[in-house]
């Protein structure tokens, strides 16, 4: 069991390149893979995505990828001259219609936007690539740690709330029929109190307390909570992500808790049922955090 929510950083320098990698993450429903790098170095981001992608089914993914390089091979500087000429030709414009100062410099036109154009070398790009995608493994290892630590703590509280589910249950169980005999008590007194010098049917009585415990008999409710509470131990010990199947299951539970309160015509059964389905809740909470 992991969770979703992950942080994990790494910096090596490689081929005389500073790279960092960063990996966060946080709950989502499905697969959200960002990847954020220099403009420059756009063609990272679909291998970025997919090394992603191989860790994690689903979650919101934040990838942030800087490349300080020591050196300029992997980059190519150059002047773009239409755009400059397109200055320099609005700027003689300028100064000879307002008779204005010559005082154009290099330093002032190479401040002008898009004057320079920055383009990587072809040539490095499977290189960087490589690199890059050596530095995200490393920063995957404290990422992926995290979430699991993070889905063990999950996990121990979703089985320790399963648990006491199940006593909750067994508390429905043993409550259930007590509900029915009180029920007959209550019926057989209120009719000696209005029939009072009638003699009453105990077949009626019988009939009448057996119509109310088919009515509010929770059996089948109960069995399928406790094998829903069996399903969610097993998918707690399975390796591959459980999130989606998990969140089904206590759409499961919660129907079958919604079900006995239904039927529950006892103050007391009415409390236990709350208390089910407030456990249901904080494992339904947990749930929305795994993988």
């Amino acid at each position: 069991m992991r969770s979703m929510t992950g942080y994990g950083r790494a910096r090596q320098v490689l081929h005389e390149r500073n790279i960092t990698v960063e990996l966060r993450s946080v709950n989502h429903r499905y697969l959200d893979v960002n990847v954020k790098a220099p403009r420059i170095y756009g063609f990272l981001e679909e291998a970025a995505k997919n090394a992603v992608g191989k860790l994690i089914a689903r979650g919101k993914v934040d990838v942030f990828i800087s490349i300080d390089s020591n050196s300029a091979g992997d980059v190519k500087v150059s002047l773009n001259h239409k755009i400059l000429e397109s200055y320099l030709d609005a700027l003689y414009e300028m100064r000879d219609t307002y008779h204005l100062v010559d005082d154009i410099s290099i330093m002032r036109l190479a401040r002008l936007p898009d004057v320079f154009t920055a383009e990587k070398q072809e040539a490095n790009a499977e290189e960087l690539t490589q690199d890059v995608l050596e530095v995200l493994t490393a920063a995957s290892v404290d990422f992926c740690s995290m979430r699991e630590r993070e889905g063990a703590k999950m996990k121990e509280d979703i089985l320790s709330r399963g648990q006491t589910i199940l006593q909750l249950v067994s508390e429905v169980e043993q409550r259930s029929p007590k509900a029915v005999e009180e029920y007959r008590a209550k019926l057989t007194a209120r009719m000696n109190e209005v029939l009072a010098d009638t003699t009453i049917d105990p077949q009626r009585i019988l009939a009448e307390a057996a119509i109310y415990a088919d009515r509010t008999a929770v059996d089948e409710e109960t069995v399928r909570l406790r094998s829903h509470m069996h399903q969610m131990e097993l998918m707690a010990a399975e390796e591959k992500p459980i999130g989606r199947k998990l969140d089904f299951l206590v759409q499961e539970m919660n129907r079958e808790a919604n079900t006995i309160g239904s039927k529950a015509n006892d103050m007391e059964l009415a409390k236990i049922v709350v208390d089910i389905k407030s456990e249901i809740e904080k494992i339904r909470e947990q749930i929305q955090n795994i993988e």
